[in-house]
């Protein structure tokens, strides 16, 4: 959800938009809802994922606008064209291999430990197919932005513009929003942090704010029900 209203202001109706590790699809769902971009991309290893976003895209109607492509980020395929693309959104995998307890069903582990697809393959791929000064928007955990900030400069990615997410307001920040430019120039924007829970767990104003931005989330039907096997 974060993600999605973050990266919404660089879309156009005409930009070329992919979501990388789609999962469900319900980033570009929600992308599409807050920006009405022509068409969105999405790219997704896990067969029995890319299922599940088809599904997803399909129960909204939105079959013409979001595709669903299953593909490796190191390969993605003739879909997926070099320098054609003004922004790359990804919610990558958080966790490094061999850190974090390891989920024992196969499709959760891949989602959420870099066994597949690390940091560094993100960027690779934005540098890759990225326009000049297009865009790439990443949420990804708050201790692992020195290396998010490694990776983008070593592939000439400058990074931008960063937001913390911060649980409770006297909560070190558990995730971060970055957002960087291909062959952009140093000059780096840290936002307000965003503040997820008040003292007595209700969402802050912020949060219901974002949350009620244009396609809130509970006018997206996203399909989780896993395919017959």
């Amino acid at each position: 959800m974060l993600l999605s209203w973050f990266a919404s202001g660089a879309v156009r109706k005409k930009s070329r938009v992919i979501d990388l590790g789609t999962g469900t699809g319900i980033i570009p769902l929600l992308l599409y809802g807050r920006t009405g971009a022509q068409k969105i991309q999405a790219l997704e290893i896990q067969e029995n994922m890319v299922e599940m976003a088809g599904r997803s895209v399909a129960c909204n109607g939105l079959e013409e606008k979001i595709e669903i492509i299953h593909g490796d980020i190191k390969n993605p395929g003739e879909q997926v064209r070099p320098t054609s693309y003004d922004v790359v959104v990804s919610n990558p995998p958080y966790m490094k291999v061999g850190h974090g307890l390891k989920n024992p069903m196969e499709t959760k582990a891949i989602a959420r430990h870099e066994i597949l697809c690390g940091i560094e393959d993100v960027v690779i791929f934005a540098k890759r197919m990225l326009k000049d000064r297009g865009k790439l928007f990443l949420i990804h955990r708050a201790d692992r932005l020195a290396d998010i900030m490694s990776a983008m400069r070593d592939h000439r990615v400058e990074p931008k513009r960063l937001q913390f997410i911060h649980p409770y307001a006297d909560k070190p920040a558990n995730l971060v929003l970055v957002e960087g430019m291909k062959a952009g120039k140093p000059y780096l924007i840290t936002e307000a942090p965003i503040v997820v829970y008040e003292k007595d767990g209700r969402y802050t104003q912020t949060i219901n704010d974002i949350y009620g931005t244009p396609a809130p989330y509970d006018r997206i039907i996203e399909n989780k029900t896993a395919p017959e096997q």
